[in-house]
């Protein structure tokens, strides 16, 4: 009986104590569920909002990054250190694009003839003649700051700038813009910057920008006409976006980088040829310069070494 007794004791303790195990297990089970449902939505929530954890990274930027003078050939964190802020805007500047511009791109070359277009666009270019002889006597080139005058005078009397007769008198075109002026001082460039709907630029052009639109005569021209200005603001991006309909398929691969890389190496080239250092600035060609160097067997170099000896010898002689 004393065993029944013992036996009857240890059921009764186990039911006593089966509820609060059940209770220990139930808490653990839901807490648990708890961090799972937490750790699933944070997924969810970075999923849908990639954009917003793309940006956090800019809190790692610093002030001494966005002084860079940026060159299509520095590594990506150098010169362009702002990249998840600018792709958020490539990819909203290319939605308008492909939405709004491109298509009345197309439909404006295919119903004006070229002929139109091409006069309009040089009518707008006689119009920027003035501020590239001010932008060309800041830089200190008072011989080109004469030519371009000279177009501008030539063009408007002529054909009221709807035409380009200069041209065949020798007097090429040149543009100019603020930015490119304080390059030719410089300035660094700063940080590579996409705009809203403006597209590629950097700090330095950025402010070039805004100098140049206040330096417009169409500005001043159509003061009190705010419909006919914009109008014409419109049609100038539309003309100006139909130019690279040619040429759009050329990008292969990351567009966003290959428009960067694009941009930088056309601006530095441009203001290096303004000051006779053009092909310093085509790092394609020296890269290949160095590459075919390297390639060349040293018993070339050595006779190519004599050669040019000789050759320096050769005038002295004379």
């Amino acid at each position: 009986m004393r065993h029944f007794h013992y036996v009857w004791a240890s059921l009764l303790s186990l039911g006593l104590i089966s509820p609060v195990c059940a209770n220990d297990s139930i808490d653990t089970s839901e807490s648990s569920a708890t961090e799972d449902l937490k750790t699933s939505t944070a997924k969810i929530q970075t999923a849908q909002h990639p954009r917003l954890e793309a940006l956090k990274e800019l809190k790692n930027v610093k002030a001494k990054d966005l002084k860079v003078n940026a060159n299509a050939t520095q590594p990506e964190s150098q010169k362009d250190p702002l990249q998840p802020l600018n792709r958020q805007i490539f990819a909203f500047n290319d939605v308008l694009d492909r939405h709004v511009a491109r298509p009345l791109a197309v439909q404006y070359k295919d119903k004006v003839p070229s002929d139109v277009r091409g006069s309009y666009r040089q009518f707008r270019k006689n119009l920027g003649e003035p501020w590239n002889v001010v932008n060309q006597l800041i830089q200190g080139r008072p011989v080109r700051a004469a030519e371009s005058l000279g177009r501008f005078t030539i063009n408007t009397i002529t054909s009221l700038g709807f035409a380009d007769p200069a041209r065949r008198l020798g007097l090429s075109a040149e543009e100019e813009n603020f930015g490119t002026t304080l390059g030719y001082y410089g300035v660094p460039s700063g940080a590579y910057l996409v705009l809203p709907l403006f597209g590629p630029s950097t700090f330095r052009d950025g402010l070039g920008t805004i100098v140049d639109s206040q330096a417009r005569p169409q500005k001043y021209l159509l003061e009190d006409h705010d419909g006919i200005y914009w109008a014409d603001q419109a049609l100038r991006g539309i003309d100006a976006r139909s130019q690279l309909l040619d040429i759009e398929d050329v990008l292969q691969g990351d567009k966003y980088a290959a428009i960067r890389d694009i941009y930088l190496q056309r601006k530095n080239f441009a203001i290096a040829e303004k000051k006779g250092l053009e092909s310093e600035s085509m790092f394609i060609e020296d890269d290949l310069d160095s590459t075919e160097d390297d390639e060349v067997p040293e018993d070339n170099q050595n006779n190519s070494t004599d050669e040019m000896q000789n050759d320096d010898v050769k005038p002295t002689t004379k």
